[in-house]
C-alpha cells in the first residue's frame, strides 16, 4: 500500500515537473519571437511523443477556420463542415458519438476560447482516453488545454502583430500616395483679363481617382483636361500619376493632334492597368486668338459651355481609356466660342450624389446652378456649387471622389 503511495506521489512529481518543462520551453519558444511553425511542431511533439496521443487536429480561426496541426488524419480536413458541428462545446468533452465522421474519429474536444469567442480546437485521441477514461489522462486534459491555449493565443498575438505592421505599412503608402496625388493637380490656375480657371475637388478617401490639368503650351495656346480612374485606393492613384505623366511628358516633347495623343494614352493606360481599370477623360485645346476649341471626350461624363442662357454638351470623342486595346472611333469635336463663355468640367461625384430620398444631384440641376450664378468669378461659383451639394446631402456622406473645372474665356 506504501509503494503504491510512493509510487503515485513520483509519478504526479514526475508529471508536475514535465508540466514545467513543457510550459518553459513553450514560453522560451514565444519569447524567442519563433515561427508559428515551430510552435506547433512543439505543441504536436509533446502531445504524441510525451503524452502519447496517437490522433489530434488543431483547428484554428484566422480569416476562416484553419487546420494548424494534424497528425493521424489521412487527406484534407473541410474545417467549415467541422465546425459547424464543434461550435455547441465550450469545454473539455469526452466524444460519445457526432454526425461528423471526422469528429467521431476523435474521444476528446478541447475547446480554446478567447474573450468569449472560439479561438481554437483541439481533437484528440490515444490509447490512454480509451482504455482508462477516468485515468490521471483525464484529469491531466486541462494541462492539455492549457498548452494549446498559450501556443493559439500566441499564434494569433503573432498574428495581429502582422496585421498591425501591415495597417501601418498601408498608412504610410496612403501618406506617400495622398502626397503624389496633391502633385497631379495645378497649383497655379490663371485668372485674367483673357481667362479665368478655378477647380475645387474632394477625395471621399484618403486618395482618390480624379484629377485635373492645365498646360500652357504657348502664349495662345492651353490644354484643359479633366479625369476619373475605375475604381480607388493607392493602385488607382498610381494608375492617375502615370497618365498625368505621360500626358504632361508627350506635350514636352512636341505637340500632338488630340486624336493621335488620345490613342497613345489609351495604349499607356492598357499596359499599365492590364485591363483591371480604366479612365474616362476629357480633354481640349484652346486657341485664344482663333477662339476655338477642339476636344476629345473619352467617356466622361459631358462637360458643357454655356453662355449663361444656353449651354451645348461635349460629347464628341471615343470610349473610356484602358477598356480595349484599339480604339473603335475616335471623334474631334470643334466648336467656336463666344466672348465670355464657361466650359464646365466635372466627375460623376457631383451628379450622382444623392440626398435622403436618394435622389441624385443630376446635370440639369448644376447647369442650373451655373447660369443662377452665372456672372461670378469662378472661385466663387465653384464654392457656391459645394455648398449647394452640402445642403443636397445633407447628413450623407459625399460617395465618391467630386471635382468640378470651370473655365471662363474672356
Amino acid at each position: 500500500m506504501q509503494d503504491k503511495l510512493v509510487q503515485s506521489l513520483e509519478n504526479q512529481i514526475e508529471f508536475q515537473e514535465f508540466k514545467l518543462t513543457s510550459l518553459l520551453e513553450i514560453t522560451n519558444a514565444i519569447n524567442t519571437k519563433q515561427s508559428v511553425d515551430t510552435l506547433t511542431k512543439i505543441l504536436g511533439f509533446i502531445l504524441k511523443e510525451q503524452l502519447g496521443f496517437s490522433k489530434f487536429i488543431l483547428l484554428h480561426k484566422q480569416e476562416s477556420w484553419q487546420t494548424l496541426l494534424k497528425s493521424g488524419v489521412k487527406g484534407s480536413l473541410k474545417e467549415e463542415e467541422i465546425i459547424v458541428n464543434l461550435a455547441r462545446f465550450k469545454e473539455i468533452t469526452t466524444i460519445e458519438s457526432s454526425p461528423s465522421d471526422i469528429i467521431a474519429q476523435f474521444d476528446s474536444i478541447v475547446p480554446v476560447f478567447h474573450e468569449k469567442a472560439p479561438l481554437a480546437y483541439l481533437l484528440i485521441s490515444g490509447d490512454s482516453l480509451k482504455k482508462n477514461p477516468s485515468s490521471e489522462t483525464i484529469n491531466n486534459m486541462r494541462f492539455v488545454q492549457t498548452l494549446a491555449n498559450i501556443i493559439v493565443v500566441a499564434i494569433e498575438n503573432q498574428r495581429m502583430m502582422q496585421v498591425s505592421i501591415k495597417q501601418a505599412r498601408l498608412k504610410k503608402e496612403l501618406e506617400v500616395a495622398s502626397e503624389m496625388q496633391k502633385m497631379l493637380f495645378p497649383s497655379d490656375l490663371p485668372s485674367n483679363r483673357k481667362l479665368d480657371v478655378h477647380a475645387k475637388y474632394t477625395s471621399r478617401h484618403q486618395v482618390g481617382g480624379d484629377y485635373y490639368d492645365f498646360i500652357q503650351l504657348s502664349e495662345d495656346e492651353y490644354i484643359i483636361c479633366i479625369g476619373d480612374v475605375s475604381g480607388k485606393g493607392i493602385s488607382a492613384a498610381m494608375l492617375m500619376a502615370n497618365f498625368q505623366a505621360t500626358l504632361r511628358a508627350l506635350y514636352s516633347y512636341q505637340q500632338f493632334e488630340l486624336d493621335f495623343l488620345i490613342e497613345e494614352l489609351n495604349k499607356k493606360v492598357m499596359k499599365n492597368a492590364k485591363g483591371e481599370k480604366f479612365i474616362t477623360f476629357f480633354i481640349a485645346k484652346y486657341n485664344m486668338e482663333t477662339r476655338k476649341l477642339n476636344y476629345i471626350n473619352a467617356g466622361h461624363n459631358h462637360p458643357f459651355i454655356t453662355n449663361g442662357k444656353t449651354f451645348e454638351l461635349l460629347d464628341k470623342g471615343t470610349i473610356g481609356l484602358g477598356m480595349l486595346e484599339d480604339l473603335p472611333f475616335v471623334k474631334v469635336g470643334s466648336i467656336q466660342l463666344e466672348p465670355n463663355s464657361t466650359l464646365v468640367m466635372y466627375t460623376d461625384g457631383i451628379i450622382e450624389l444623392e440626398n435622403e430620398k436618394n435622389e441624385f444631384f443630376e446635370l440639369d440641376r448644376l447647369i442650373k446652378l451655373v447660369h443662377n450664378y452665372y456672372p461670378l468669378k469662378m472661385e466663387d461659383l465653384n464654392n457656391i456649387i459645394f455648398s449647394k451639394l452640402d445642403e443636397w446631402r445633407a447628413s450623407r456622406n459625399y460617395v465618391d471622389d467630386t471635382a468640378i473645372f470651370s473655365c471662363r474665356f474672356f
